[in-house]
């Protein structure tokens, strides 16, 4: 049976939510370990989930190869894959891209939101592309088995990180902008190159994300999936909740705050309601995968397309994306200046 795969969820990790993934049937979860954290605060988050797969042995083990789905699923497990929402961890040192990999991150996103040392994020008045960092560190990602995320990237360092990754990358939780017009969610242009790419792109659930928000159809989010799947490629588009269950609303002003500001900065939500928005009805927790999957058959999907979406497309993703790639050729530094 093809597997079930989420893109990225960033729960209030706890038992209740582990066997939710169980009775759910979740093979595997990209889960965020970083929003704003430096490298040693990311070695503690690490440290946490070290405690939690040995408190829950039963219910989840650590990812790090494709081929670590299958072993999760043979032993009714979820396979939890580490990965970064900001390049913070690695603060201002290449090096730490291939130890964060050594201790099992797989995803890494060159911006949230701001500019980085890396690439802009989509809340940036000017999007200047990848950095000379920025190229560096694609590079070194793709050297170790690292994916370039661009989810919260602006568009041009979005389109040049397609450009630039001699991998794929992915857009591990975003919907295309023209259904529903959030900052966050991606242009045509951004998805086509995605697909040509042979790049990953993840439906988000995330009401800000979605036509009319928490009030959101399935029959509308399962139809904007098949409408983006003739246009980038079955093979390219999967589901990346941002299933944020349980979260006190302190946790969404760090994830959008963090310690770059002092003020509240309240992203694409409404000042009046700056906390977590209700999901929509039919997806609040592990347990509704089958909806989505029932959605996508009502909207016309065969069976095989929607065990791709569903998760298919994200193990063929994993089981060529995590693997190291031969060291590259050193560079003439020929007519290099200071």
């Amino acid at each position: 049976m093809t597997p079930l795969i989420d893109g990225l969820q960033y729960a209030n990790w706890s038992e209740k939510v582990f066997r939710q993934m169980h009775e759910g049937g979740v093979d595997a979860v990209h889960v965020t370990i970083v929003y704003h954290e430096n490298f040693r605060e990311t070695v503690l988050n690490i440290e946490r989930w070290n405690r939690w797969f040995e408190q829950f042995a039963d219910l989840i083990v650590q990812g790090r190869t494709g081929s670590d789905v299958a072993r999760a699923r043979g032993s009714g497990r979820t396979a939890i894959f580490f990965g970064a929402q900001n390049p913070s961890c690695i603060e201002d040192d290449i090096g730490l891209v291939e130890i964060l990999h050594a201790l099992g991150l797989r995803f890494m996103q060159l911006s949230y939101n701001n500019q980085s040392l890396l690439a802009s994020g989509c809340y940036e008045r000017d999007d200047t592309g990848l950095t000379r960092m920025g190229r560096e560190v694609v590079a070194e990602m793709n050297r170790v088995g690292l994916v370039v995320d661009m989810s919260h990237s602006g568009e041009r360092s979005t389109l040049e990180a397609i450009e630039h990754s001699t991998r794929p990358i992915a857009i591990t939780h975003a919907n295309p902008h023209d259904w529903h017009p959030a900052r966050r969610n991606k242009s045509t242009a951004v998805l086509r190159a995605l697909g040509q790419s042979g790049g990953m792109l993840g439906f988000s659930t995330y009401p800000h994300h979605l036509r009319g928000g928490s009030q959101c159809d399935l029959a509308d989010f399962c139809g904007m999936i098949a409408r983006t799947a003739d246009l980038i490629g079955i093979a390219h588009v999967g589901i990346g909740t941002d299933l944020c269950q349980d979260q006190p609303d302190s946790v969404v002003e760090w994830m959008r705050s963090g310690r770059w500001t002092r003020s509240p900065d309240y992203g694409e939500g409404s000042a009046a309601a700056p906390g977590f928005p209700a999901m929509p009805g039919w997806f609040a927790d592990n347990r509704d995968f089958g909806r989505i999957a029932a959605g996508l058959r009502a909207a016309g999907l065969g069976d095989a397309d929607v065990a791709a979406v569903m998760g298919g497309n994200w193990l063929r993703f994993f089981e060529t994306g995590f693997a190291a790639q031969d060291a590259p050729q050193p560079r003439s530094t020929e007519g290099i200046g200071r």
